[in-house]
C-alpha cells in the first residue's frame, strides 16, 4: 500500500484533551491552521481527539494524526482504538509512545509495523538520545524528541538542550537516514521553530502554545514566520 508523505518542515500540533480543543474548540484551531497553511504554504497537521478526526479532515482538508492507536485487530476489544478505526475516520497516521501514554517496546514495534502496513504514518515519541537510537531502528516515519520536563513550559528544548536535538539527529541519520526527526517541548515561537530546523530537524511537535492561545492563528503565523 502506498505510504503517505508530508512536505517538510512539518508543524504537528497535538490537541491533547484540553477543554479548548474539544468539539468546537478543535474546529476553532483547525480553521486557524487552514488559514495559515493557505497563507504560508507550510505543512501544519493536527492530532485531535478521536471524535474530531473525521470532522477536521472532512471540513478543513488538514492532515490529521490520531493521538494513539492500540495494537489490536478489530474484534472483542472494548474501549480500545484499532488502527482500522482511525484510518476509517480519515487519519493519515498516529502518534506512538507519547510521554503521556507510554508503551512498551513490543507494542511500539507492533504499532509502527501495522501503521506502515496500512500506508499510514508513525510519529514515535522519545525522551533522550539513547531512546531515539532504539526507536530509529524500528524505522518509523518520524521520531519526535521531547524531554518530559520541558513539555508545556515556556523554555523550548531548542534553547534549553540543543545537544539532545543534534545528538538525536546524528544518531537517526546513522541508523536509519529515511526517518525524519521532529522536536517538541516548550516550542512557542517562530525563533524556537527556526532554531530546531537549523539544528537539523524536519519540524516540530507542540501543543499548549497553540491550543491554549486566545488567537491560535496568530500563534501559528508566528511559529511559521521564519521558515
Amino acid at each position: 500500500m502506498k505510504q503517505q508523505s508530508l512536505k517538510t518542515p512539518l508543524v504537528l500540533v497535538n490537541l491533547k484533551c484540553y477543554t479548548e480543543s474539544i468539539g468546537n474548540g478543535a474546529h476553532r484551531i483547525a480553521r486557524a491552521a487552514r488559514e495559515v497553511i493557505d497563507e504560508s504554504g507550510v505543512t501544519i497537521a493536527l492530532a485531535p481527539l478521536y471524535t474530531d478526526i473525521h470532522p477536521i479532515n472532512h471540513h478543513y482538508d488538514i492532515p490529521v494524526f490520531a493521538q494513539h492507536v492500540d495494537p489490536v485487530d478489530p474484534g472483542a476489544h472494548t474501549g480500545r482504538m484499532p488502527l482500522a478505526a482511525i484510518k476509517s475516520a480519515g487519519a493519515i497516521g498516529s502518534l506512538v509512545n507519547h510521554s503521556e501514554y507510554r508503551l512498551n517496546v513490543a507494542d511500539i514495534e507492533k504499532n509502527v509495523s501495522a501503521l506502515k502496513g496500512a500506508g499510514l504514518l508513525s510519529c514515535v515519541c522519545s525522551n533522550n538520545v539513547a531512546t531515539t537510537a532504539a526507536l530509529a531502528a524500528l524505522n518509523p516515519d518520524y521520531v519526535a524528541i521531547e524531554p518530559p520536563e520541558l513539555i508545556g513550559g515556556k523554555i523550548s528544548v531548542s534553547e534549553a538542550n540543543p545537544e539532545i536535538i543534534t545528538g538525536s539527529v546524528d544518531v537517526v541519520r546513522k541508523i536509519s537516514p529515511a526517518v525524519k526527526v521532529l522536536t517538541g517541548a516548550g516550542i512557542h515561537s517562530g525563533k524556537c521553530v527556526k532554531t530546531a530546523v537549523d539544528l537539523g530537524t524536519d519540524g516540530v511537535l507542540l501543543a499548549s502554545s497553540v491550543v491554549k492561545a486566545e488567537d491560535p492563528a496568530a500563534v501559528l503565523r508566528d511559529l511559521v514566520s521564519l521558515l
